[in-house]
């Protein structure tokens, strides 16, 4: 696991911008469809404000922790 690219990061930040969804993977079996509200530092760590669209629930998610972003629909 490790940095996202900069393609990703423009993923992600118009997912932000537009309230739409995306699909984080987080290792082989640990993919979630997620919509990121905003990201954040956590000391040193950069974290996605996310809210999961079935359940409405928030998430926190770890940049470092992050396989893969795309763009959902």
């Amino acid at each position: 696991m490790g940095q996202l690219t900069h393609a990703q990061y423009d993923i992600l930040e118009r997912a932000i911008t537009a309230g739409s969804r995306v699909s984080v993977r987080r290792g082989a079996r640990r993919e979630s469809v997620v919509i990121p509200l905003r990201l954040e530092t956590e000391g040193r760590r950069e974290v996605i404000a996310a809210r999961n669209p079935t359940t409405g629930h928030d998430l926190r998610i770890y940049v470092d922790e992050i396989e893969s972003v795309e763009a959902v629909g």
